[in-house]
């Protein structure tokens, strides 16, 4: 195929993943442009691009969503590329669809990919002819109440019920018994219709001790395909994740090959090109089944990018130019370990409830093996209108252990005020014997965390309060800092 040279991309996004993608494009030499709605005059992605321009009013539907004027803006401004980034319009065939019709670049895979793989019907029926592993039940849309007791009896007990279409745990209900199939499918049924626009759903036996593991791959438009390893994101609330790392603590070298395997399958399925995961839902017996592929680059892609080298929005511009993979699998291998904490303005009291306020307060963390990839600075407002991340914070280390210990430290050093955030209970989680010895699954929050196990003392915490209180001591035995002056340091950093 000929290659097209891409000079300048429109990033059709917000926040975090537009300046992630920005960068890129700047070392690259490729100009940028980013888009704005007027509750975001004041974000740094704004100003982090050469050019911007705001597409509409706040609500997402009339400025981030709004495909018409997207385009428009790109034939203004002569724009060559479009990057989705996540969300949005990131996994919508119409959008790619017509950004090809206007001689435009996608930066993602076909419509025909996304189309096949936004439907988890479609999906399962086209992986099939792959030998990829699934979990048991049906491969076709239920809407009759008996055939779905039939089809629940016959796999099983408990069941779930899932939409075809999106994702994000909408549209999804656990069935223990016949006695409440009825009301859990009309309500499976509504949710999906009301959030997808499609009301089909499907039966499959629900695993109860499960991990969540992906696996991310690029492919190229000449018909090379790798994998780049996995990522574990087993630790949700409300089905979505908050806590995830490479590689699994769970998985061996003979299951990872076995996963990379399937998961390439996978994207054979649907002639895939550009970055994308397959997601897979493996059981107490480490036995994995596909859950489904997301045709657009992860919120948690940066760990890939720690463990493996590789800047994968560099590797998607340059397929999107039609330039094979610059590398093959043998030439890719895992080194050391990274984790991520997303930064969402939830209270973690409060069951996870979202919180919009002014950031009175924000200063990330620095130092070694810390990464902060975010979208908001100190006075700006946490908008309504929009997902309620803030960042997405990324350590790595030799091993597990190190990057788990730093990213304690990190955590510690994050400052914000004027919302409640997230991170209080990633600290909770990540200083758990169960994730500490890696025997956790996407039930974490449901086993082991209380709100009011928040305000319990932590042990490690009080070992490092020892250890600080003790050199200061000795400090000021030997003439050195006086006493008073470390104790004032504690206090100042909410210790005492």
């Amino acid at each position: 195929m000929k290659r097209r040279e891409i000079k300048k991309i429109l990033i059709a996004n917000r926040g975090e993943i537009a300046i992630r993608i920005m960068r890129t494009a700047r070392e690259m030499k490729i100009q940028t442009v980013a888009i704005f709605s007027e509750a975001d005059k004041q974000a740094p992605h704004v100003a982090f691009a050469d050019e911007a321009i705001c597409v509409g009013p706040a609500p997402s539907a009339q400025s981030y969503l709004n495909i018409e004027k997207i385009i428009s803006v790109c034939k203004e401004l002569n724009v060559d590329a479009i990057h989705p980034g996540y969300g949005f319009l990131s996994e919508n065939p119409i959008f790619a669809k017509k950004v090809e019709e206007n001689g435009l670049i996608f930066i993602g895979p076909s419509a025909h990919a996304i189309e096949i793989m936004g439907d988890k019907l479609a999906a399962k029926n086209a992986v099939s002819q792959y030998n990829v592993p699934m979990v048991p039940g049906v491969n076709h849309a239920i809407v009759d109440l008996e055939e779905a007791k039939a089809t629940a009896k016959e796999i099983g007990f408990p069941v779930l019920i899932k939409a075809s279409a999106g994702g994000g745990g909408k549209g999804m209900r656990v069935v223990d018994s016949a006695d409440d199939i009825e009301e859990q499918m009309q309500r499976a049924m509504s949710e999906a219709e009301s959030a997808f626009g499609n009301k089909s759903v499907f039966i499959e036996k629900f695993i109860t001790s499960p991990r969540h593991i992906e696996i991310q791959i690029l492919g190229d438009q000449h018909g090379n395909i790798v994998h780049l390893y996995e990522r574990d994101c087993s630790i949700q609330r409300r089905h979505q994740k908050v806590i995830e790392e490479a590689p699994s603590s769970l998985l061996s070298e003979e299951k990872r090959k076995a996963m990379g395997k399937a998961a390439i399958g996978v994207a054979k399925a649907c002639d895939y090109y550009g970055a994308g995961t397959v997601e897979f839902i493996v059981d107490e017996n480490v036995d994995f089944f596909f859950l489904e592929m997301n045709t657009r680059l992860q919120v948690e892609h940066p760990v890939t990018e720690e463990i493996t080298g590789i800047d994968l929005v560099r590797e998607q511009i340059r397929i999107a130019e039609g330039e094979p993979l610059s590398f093959q699998q043998k030439d890719l291998k895992i080194k050391g370990h990274a984790m991520e904490v997303r930064v969402y303005a939830e209270n973690p009291r409060e069951n996870f409830l979202p919180e919009t306020g002014t950031l009175q307060t924000y200063a990330p963390p620095q130092g070694p093996g810390v990464r902060v990839d975010d979208g908001f600075k100190e006075g700006l407002t946490i908008p309504i209108y929009y997902d309620p991340m803030i960042a997405k914070l990324i350590t790595y280390g030799a091993n597990r252990e190190q990057a788990r210990v730093r990213m304690l430290r990190a955590i510690d050093e994050y400052q914000i005020t004027g919302v409640s955030t997230t991170l209080e209970f990633c600290a909770f989680a990540l200083r758990h014997d169960a994730f500490i010895s890696g025997k956790f699954d996407t039930n974490f929050v449901e086993k082991y965390f209380r709100p009011e196990l928040l305000d319990e003392d932590d042990p490690e915490e009080e070992e490092l309060a020892i250890a600080f209180a003790a050199q200061m001591l000795a400090q000021a035995n030997k003439g050195g800092i006086p006493l008073s002056q470390g104790e004032n340091k504690w206090k100042l950093r909410n210790r005492d």
